[in-house]
């Protein structure tokens, strides 16, 4: 709420003095890096129509364009919903666009990962050496792991934005005398523990969607070195919320839990992904380039 108007930024493109002030800075910016975000958006899409024969990947492009569009009008809607601009006591309205926000930035995540990912050579060179099947355990435990981070993540929001980062202020334990369980409840604490219980659920979920992928050798010769990826920054998510905690909400520190939390997302999405291009028990396997897009 560094401007109170939008889509410009009192009133212009360029306000002055907003390179001298922090919060100017970091809300302009933000809105600079948005309207780029949607030309790019634009550009990948009429690209992808002029160049692409493969129809679901031009309407992916199409539903990204409508996302990112969509992200930035709930992000408006934040700002001129606010208590500031309305006046209103209850600010309920603004609150829930916000954190909208919050989580439809992961959702265009994916939808670019998807798309780069739908275009790189190991996607579209379906090799001959693809032909051990894997089963459907890596799938679903991949979709879960997503699902959990993306429910995390959304958590993560709630807690950001009504103050709760603090409401349990030990870590691993949750009590001042060492228990893991709070001793009192109130809305602040119930979303702070929920995001710790999702942290343990995400670790479960996540280990359990590489463990799946090292343990079957189809699995492993195409996705075990990229599977070190997601697990390396899980490893690095927990140290920096338990850090963030010990710190007091230092912002750099909480700044990279939440950085590491968007790459651990498109990470885990990517191997989820490309899940779906191994060939599964009961299926023909796929033996050239030819034969994957008429299947496709």
């Amino acid at each position: 709420m560094a401007f109170l108007d939008w889509p410009i930024s009192n009133g212009s493109i360029n306000p002055e003095g907003w390179l001298a002030d922090r919060e100017m800075r970091a809300e302009h910016s933000h809105r600079l890096l948005g309207a780029a975000v949607g030309l790019l958006s634009i550009a990948m899409l009429v690209w992808i129509w002029l160049k692409e024969a493969r129809r679901w990947l031009r309407s992916l492009a199409a539903l990204n364009l409508g996302a990112v569009i969509l992200q930035g009008v709930i992000g408006g809607m934040r700002v001129r919903f606010d208590s500031l601009n309305t006046g209103a006591a209850d600010n309920s309205i603004a609150f829930a666009l916000l954190v909208m926000h919050s989580l439809g930035a992961q959702v265009v995540i994916c939808l670019l990962i998807t798309i780069a990912v739908a275009n790189s050579r190991q996607w579209i060179e379906t090799a001959a050496g693809w032909s051990e099947p894997v089963g459907m355990t890596i799938r679903a435990w991949g979709i879960a792991a997503t699902v959990i981070l993306l429910i995390q993540i959304l958590l993560g929001a709630v807690m950001r934005h009504t103050n709760a980062g603090l409401a349990i202020p030990t870590f691993p334990h949750a009590a001042p005398g060492g228990g893991l369980i709070p001793p009192v409840w109130t809305w602040a604490v119930t979303i702070n523990f929920s995001h710790r219980v999702g942290a343990v659920l995400a670790v479960v979920a996540l280990l359990a969607f590489a463990a799946q992928i090292w343990v079957q050798p189809g699995a492993r010769r195409h996705l075990g070195l990229l599977a070190f990826v997601p697990t390396t920054l899980l490893a690095l998510q927990v140290c920096l919320g338990a850090l963030a905690t010990w710190s007091l909400l230092n912002a750099h520190v909480a700044t990279l839990h939440l950085l590491v939390g968007a790459f651990l997302l498109a990470t885990c999405w990517m191997l989820t992904f490309l899940s779906f291009r191994l060939p599964m028990p009961g299926r023909d396997v796929i033996i050239s380039v030819g034969e994957a897009e008429r299947k496709r």
